[in-house]
């Protein structure tokens, strides 16, 4: 018997090229969801720094200045830091609750970003239920940090995770009541629906006009789901020294810290995708609208343009949640928990009435 090479051969480059467009495929899947994770950490980076010169404004001091030009190498001079110093784990405590907690915590949090429509179809995945899976995404946060506060075998530590779940808790249904009433208005669960429908009716069919109520009550709950003052209660500095991340140090703190950071933007993000039309600038008798409007059409200028937008948008509610931070008090945990259970509750619950009631009467 006796074997033709030549078919050997072209056998042999047939399957390797297989395997070639295999490998291809893959990494084409992966690309995206790896500029998406380099543009964050970009963000989070460029918060940081934000946030830190806001704070010197506000507090009439010198902001960091030394680390790169204005000080903008300072949050990557930092987690350097962090990077290289020790992981100290607690003797008696629980290791694999103690090092599983902060990933929980940040994963849950990076995967929301994949339903965020950052200008027209610019979107990792367009799902049909993108709000509820962010909300029941971001709901496993809490564990982790619960998870964390217990296998730290700390009293404040454990105290800080059970206000965090608590807290979670208490203004999550707020939230959630809130998004409903946009799904509601935009008969759609979908992110790029809700942006959609917003854009139909240009500047005055954002939903902030519609829903008046329920921004406010979205803005204070999201203020609340980042653990920003004046709700953070979980790492209060005064009471529980620095609360789930009390016995954490290096990169495992790091991470929390970052953590905070990413909830704060992906909360930004979702206030201007429910309620400020997304990556839309309708401004009436503005040529620029229009000028904006014409662009869309041509490729990557288009989408760079929404994305100026989106992001110029959430980068307001940073500077609002950054100079909230320095201006008001800490509440205390009756008044945190009266105010989500009490009042937010019962003014969603009744915007969400009237939503319904309002597109009954419309049919």
């Amino acid at each position: 018997m006796r074997i033709d090479t030549t078919e050997v051969q072209d056998i042999n480059s047939f399957s390797g090229l297989e395997s070639f467009k295999e490998v291809y495929g893959i990494l084409w899947i992966l690309v995206p969801i790896l500029i998406l994770i380099l543009g964050i950490t970009i963000s989070v980076l460029a918060i940081v720094w934000l946030e830190r010169e806001i704070s010197a404004g506000v507090q009439q001091r010198i902001g960091p200045e030394y680390a790169g030009p204005f000080g903008i190498l300072q949050a990557l001079a930092d987690g350097t830091k962090l990077l290289f110093k020790e992981n100290l784990i607690p003797s008696r405590g629980d290791i694999r609750l103690f090092s599983i907690g902060p990933s929980i915590s940040i994963i849950s949090i990076l995967i929301s970003y994949s339903v965020i429509p950052f200008g027209y179809n610019f979107v990792l995945s367009d799902f049909k239920i993108g709000v509820f899976l962010w909300i029941a995404i971001s709901s496993i946060a809490p564990i982790g940090l619960l998870m964390s506060g217990y296998g730290s075998n700390n009293k404040y530590s454990f105290l800080g995770g059970l206000r965090a779940a608590a807290q979670s808790i208490s203004y999550e249904i707020p939230l959630t009541l809130c998004v409903l009433s946009i799904s509601l208005l935009s008969n759609s669960l979908s992110t790029v629906d809700i942006v959609d429908a917003q854009a139909k009716y240009g500047f005055w069919g954002w939903n902030l006009w519609r829903q008046p109520m329920g921004f406010i009550v979205f803005l204070i709950s999201s203020l609340a789901e980042c653990e920003r003052l004046p709700f953070d209660l979980p790492e209060a500095e005064e009471e529980l020294v620095a609360g789930y991340q009390t016995e954490y140090s290096g990169i495992r703190f790091g991470l929390f810290y970052v953590a905070s950071y990413l909830n704060l933007l992906i909360s930004s993000l979702f206030v201007t995708v429910l309620y400020l039309g997304g990556s839309n600038i309708s401004i009436p008798y503005i040529f620029v609208s229009e000028f904006f409007e014409i662009n869309k059409t041509y490729g990557v200028f288009g989408t760079t343009i929404d994305l100026f937008i989106t992001l110029a948008k959430s980068y307001f509610f940073l500077f609002v949640s950054i100079i909230t931070r320095w201006s008001l008090p800490r509440l205390r945990m009756d008044q945190l928990l009266n105010l989500g259970w009490k009042f937010l509750l019962p003014i969603s619950l009744g915007n969400l009435l009237l939503t319904t009631s309002s597109q009954l009467f419309s049919l």
